[in-house]
């Protein structure tokens, strides 16, 4: 079994960040009072490890070796810093707190509030050959109708990677359901800037749990800088997602993430993200905006906004003609329903804006 386990295999960064207990945070998020794990400068690249929460949590025993030994997977194939931090004294309170494990933070040296930090995909590597899909507690899209256990209990489905690079999910009758792989994080985010506990589930202008699958290698995230130095982190690895995320998960499971950390001090890009509503990102084709609510509706109503603040500013199309264009060729998807505060992410195609 091929795993990356702590310091092993590439570390391509400037700088790597194992995710042992002392470097990463279990279900809030750092706040401005967070002290940093590590101290870059704007434009050098981090190799951050992350784990997965599933398979580690209270409902699911906090004993990796038994949860995922019942799906046939030995002691031996498990990561060293997730059995660590299963197995330690670390604080988790499942009721008041939420389920995810985050690296970090690191500080960039000289950021200031209004500035944006760029943070760049380089490279996503998975950690392990297998991770978690759950269906708990009713909070999937259809609360109330699933899980349908006899028992009503936590459904947690163990899946894999197959010899052809596809996830495999078992059916329960020895057949397998194939699908793509596209490895994203689900939570990119800095500080916000207050000293009350941050709950990791929620996205906001921070950015955080944003779960937007187009975040994969290649993307671009621009995170608008709220505390001294940005105090920046990563988590909740994915190795797949559908938009809706809709079973409460989706392919949860640990990643190596290559990160270029770059700061941006110019007036244009400050003043663009501060009438921004939500971070912003680009792939190499793509403008992406965020809407976040807690109402869908006002969700993708505050994606739309963005998307025309973009094209305003950035691109000089007038309100009117950005809304019709809008509406002729850019696509708003629901990014994920199941995390408090619900996203959709608008794309718009770069080649359009070469006019």
């Amino acid at each position: 079994m091929n795993l990356l386990q702590p310091g092993l295999g590439p570390l391509d960064g400037d700088h790597y960040l194992p995710a042992d207990p002392s470097r990463v945070h279990w279900g809030l998020l750092p706040n401005a009072t967070a002290k940093p794990a590590l101290t870059v400068r704007s434009g050098e690249t981090v190799t951050f490890d992350t784990i997965s929460h599933e398979g580690i949590l209270e409902d699911q025993g906090r004993d990796p070796a038994a949860f995922f030994g019942a799906a046939g997977i030995a002691a031996n194939g498990l990561l060293h810093d997730a059995v660590e931090l299963a197995a330690s004294a670390r604080e988790h309170l499942p009721q008041t707190q939420g389920p995810h494990v985050v690296t970090g933070p690191v500080a960039l040296h000289g950021a200031r509030p209004g500035d944006v930090l760029e943070v760049e995909v380089l490279t996503l590597l998975r950690r392990a050959p297998y991770g978690v899909i759950s269906n708990r507690h009713g909070k999937g899209a259809l609360p109330g109708e699933y899980p349908q256990t006899p028992l009503g209990e936590p459904t947690s489905i163990v899946a894999t990677v197959g010899d052809d690079g596809r996830g495999r999910l078992p059916v329960g009758d020895g057949r397998h359901l194939g699908f793509a792989l596209r490895p994203f994080l689900g939570i990119m985010g800095v500080a916000p800037a207050t000293e009350s506990p941050v709950h990791s589930v929620p996205p906001g202008p921070h950015g955080g749990n944003i779960d937007v699958r187009h975040l994969g290698t290649g993307a671009r995230l621009f995170l608008p800088v709220q505390v001294p130095e940005a105090l920046f982190y990563v988590g909740d690895p994915h190795f797949s997602q559908g938009d809706g995320e809709v079973a409460l998960t989706a392919f949860e499971a640990p990643l190596r993430a290559t990160l270029r950390l770059t700061v941006h001090t110019d007036p244009a890009t400050r003043a663009l993200a501060a009438r921004l509503r939500a971070p912003f990102a680009e792939t190499p084709s793509e403008h992406i905006v965020l809407g976040l609510d807690r109402d869908l509706d006002e969700a993708l109503r505050n994606a739309v906004r963005d998307a025309l603040t973009l094209l305003t500013d950035r691109f000089a199309i007038p309100g009117p003609v950005g809304l019709a264009y809008l509406s002729a060729a850019a696509d708003f998807h629901v990014s994920q329903v199941v995390d408090i505060v619900k996203g959709v992410h608008g794309r718009i195609s770069k080649a359009d804006l070469r006019c």
